[in-house]
């Protein structure tokens, strides 16, 4: 079973002589630069901690977050291999909504303590071009993730719409994940 994320509400009659202009995306991309913005004034004003949090069995904080990183970076995975399924142009088990939209949620709720530690613990730095890269694209990161949880509820979206803005979170989700977890398990290994 495939979903049309583009298809008409039944019985929601299109409002005579308005039909969808491109104003209704400016409420998507405003969030999305509000909180790109918001996320990288406060990584920059803040004074870093140095840490946020620690788990037991890890060596460090860096392993945590290489591990939580690589957690999430596996169920963007999934929701790329799910994405064709959802659409039809793969087929799959009945199920592969519900993997697609599990697979994302689980993805986002792992980079979120990351992104926490990132921001309290060492802030928006810009020393080298990998850290200035990092912190740039994980700002920009929950920005575009913010902006396609908005258009998810539009109706009537333009057909490539969904899979551009999912295709960009998930490029720039990977190259956060080889700018911090790829690098810290290169550096010192793949530890815990």
């Amino acid at each position: 079973m495939t979903v049309d994320p583009n298809a008409a509400a039944r019985g929601v009659p299109e409002p005579a002589g308005r039909g969808p202009g491109p104003a209704r995306f400016l409420v998507p991309v405003l969030v999305a630069c509000a909180v790109a913005v918001a996320l990288g004034v406060y990584g920059s004003v803040h004074e870093p901690t140095g840490t946020a949090f620690d788990l037991a069995g890890f060596s460090s904080t860096g392993a945590v977050k290489a591990w939580l990183a690589s957690a999430s970076m596996f169920f963007a995975l999934v929701q790329l291999a799910s994405a064709p399924m959802l659409y039809g142009k793969l087929p799959g088990p009945v199920w592969s909504g519900a993997l697609h939209r599990w697979s994302g949620r689980a993805a986002f709720l792992i980079a979120v303590p990351v992104a926490v530690h990132c921001l309290y613990a060492l802030g928006y730095q810009t020393y080298g071009t990998r850290v200035m890269w990092h912190s740039v694209l994980g700002c920009f990161f929950f920005g575009a993730f913010s902006a396609k949880m908005l258009l998810l509820r539009r109706e009537r979206l333009p057909g490539l719409l969904l899979p551009i803005v999912g295709g960009l979170v998930f490029t720039v989700l990977t190259v956060i994940w080889l700018t911090s977890a790829l690098w810290f398990f290169r550096t010192f290994g793949v530890t815990t």
